[in-house]
């Protein structure tokens, strides 16, 4: 097996690429500028760690020494001031410390684009591909396409864009032809690179199997998540920069993002050929449509409602999960109410009442509103408040308590309950308590994924009696406990 270094580690594809190159027998040295965010990584103990950025020379130099291959997976999405110095400094960094070094091959993960003009976050890219190229070692330029995967930035946009508007005015390049390409298949190719011959290098393009409009891919998306059908309005008179402010307005995705996302749909970006297949064969059970792609992205949606750890970064994990270290503004849409309060009762007393909550015991708060929001249920098809619970003071997995279902459950610590009203979106909500001192900490979480626009109309418009219900619901909770 190789040494192997990855500049770009804690990366949207670094950070899924270096526990496969581990798995797969590899030695692993990372350059990172923040050392901490490896601090609770699983494999942080298992990588060598190279504090600094490409920018500076020492850094390059200490991450190379040694090393068979290179993956340069470090690049700047644009933003304000010149970016494309440092893009360049940082391939002439890496491309004489690699040559000095006797590095036998660097993979450099570039995007797929087409010949002639271009914007400046693919001219950037493209030059770098040159630079790594003229470096005087082998180089393997893998050209991708969007990248579909939950905190990829390309899907990222699309997510978003579909989930918050139901008509989209956009620009005329929402009907160029893309060809994206799932993460786990950029990471097939990525990862076969480690293994390749010596010399072998060259610049090939990789994508997926569906060629689409940016148009059909958020259609694609709508249909995968259960959305209805976006009407996607292409207009003459949108130009890149004011796109790129429009999806920076209805996304959480940021300014210096946005733009050269937008800035590079303005061609069709489709693979000149597969040439790549007779270097690293397509994966045994054949490359990933974009359908699938998404499905793949969406899986943990309700997984997530507990929050994500880094346990995910294993191997065996699929790789279009959402990563701690993805972006804060990637991932699901997802509106949380959360309430803490400090108790002088014993833990196993605020767990009776936690275990009571619900059906004849009621939910601490407001119960008029719990009736109403039951009643509007039942009118609505759903299954209302009156299927009340198995028994009075326990609970176990699956039982049903009011409009409730219990999803996870450890006896003396946590509730999580999953709602089964009617809503444009899912909905837990997690009671927990825990030891402090002789006392104990109750902590109370909703959590709401909203579905589409209605999604997010429907939990602004519950906001204001949310303040007031799951404050009052925590307050009660411990007074209860402290009671008994």
């Amino acid at each position: 097996m190789s040494r192997v270094a990855v500049a770009g580690a804690t990366g949207y594809v670094g950070g899924r690429l270096v526990p496969r190159l581990l798995e797969a027998g590899h030695e692993v040295r990372v350059l990172t500028r923040s050392p901490d965010k490896l601090r609770d990584v699983p494999w942080g103990s298992r990588v060598d760690v190279v504090e600094g950025t490409l920018e500076e020379e020492a850094a390059a130099r200490a991450l190379v020494e040694g090393i068979d291959v290179v993956f340069y997976l470090v690049h700047s999405m644009g933003g304000p001031g010149a970016f494309e110095r440092t893009e360049r400094l940082c391939a002439l960094h890496l491309g004489a410390a690699a040559r000095s070094a006797g590095v036998g091959r660097i993979v450099y993960l570039s995007g797929l684009h087409p010949e002639g003009e271009l914007s400046r976050h693919l001219a950037s890219r493209t030059e770098v591909g040159h630079i790594l190229e003229h470096a005087g070692v082998p180089t393997l330029v893998l050209q991708a396409g969007l990248l579909i995967g939950s905190g990829s930035a390309s899907f990222e946009m699309i997510r978003h864009l579909t989930d918050v508007l139901p008509v989209m005015p956009a620009p005329r390049w929402v009907l160029n032809r893309i060809q994206p390409i799932a993460v786990r298949d950029a990471l097939h190719y990525l990862l076969a690179a480690a293994d390749l011959p010596p010399g072998s290098a060259g610049t090939f393009d990789i994508g997926g199997l569906d060629v689409l409009t940016y148009a059909q891919m958020m259609r694609g998306y709508a249909e995968a998540a259960g959305l209805r059908q976006p009407v996607v309005l292409a207009l003459p008179v949108l130009t890149p920069w004011l796109a790129g402010q429009w999806v920076n307005l209805v996304t959480p995705i940021p300014r210096g993002l946005a733009l050269p996302l937008v800035e590079s749909l303005q061609h069709d970006c489709v693979m000149r050929d597969r040439s790549i297949d007779a270097l690293i064969p397509p994966p045994a059970g054949g490359l990933t449509g974009y359908r699938r792609s998404v499905e793949l992205a969406l899986l943990k949606i309700e997984a997530d409602a507990v929050e994500t750890s880094w346990a995910t970064a294993r191997a065996s994990a699929e790789p279009a999960e959402p990563l701690p270290s993805d972006p804060d503004w990637s991932g699901r849409t997802v509106f949380t109410d959360v309430r803490e309060r400090t108790t002088a009762a014993a833990p196993e007393r605020v767990w009776e009442v936690i275990e009571g909550i619900g059906g004849d015991n009621g939910w601490y708060s407001m119960p008029l509103a719990w009736s109403v929001r039951g009643w509007m249920d039942k009118l609505g098809g759903g299954v209302g408040l009156r299927r009340g619970r198995r028994s009075r003071s326990s609970l176990q997995l699956n039982d049903v308590v009011d409009w409730w279902r219990v999803e996870a459950l450890e006896p003396g610590r946590l509730l999580r309950l999953r709602a089964e009203m009617k809503a444009p979106g899912g909905a837990w909500l997690e009671l927990r308590v825990d030891p402090d001192g002789s006392g104990s900490v109750y902590r109370q979480r909703a959590v709401f994924f909203p579905r589409g626009l209605a999604g997010r109309l429907y939990w602004l418009a519950v906001l204001p009696f949310h303040g007031v219900i799951f404050r009052s619901m925590a307050e009660r909770i411990t007074r209860a406990a402290q009671g008994r």
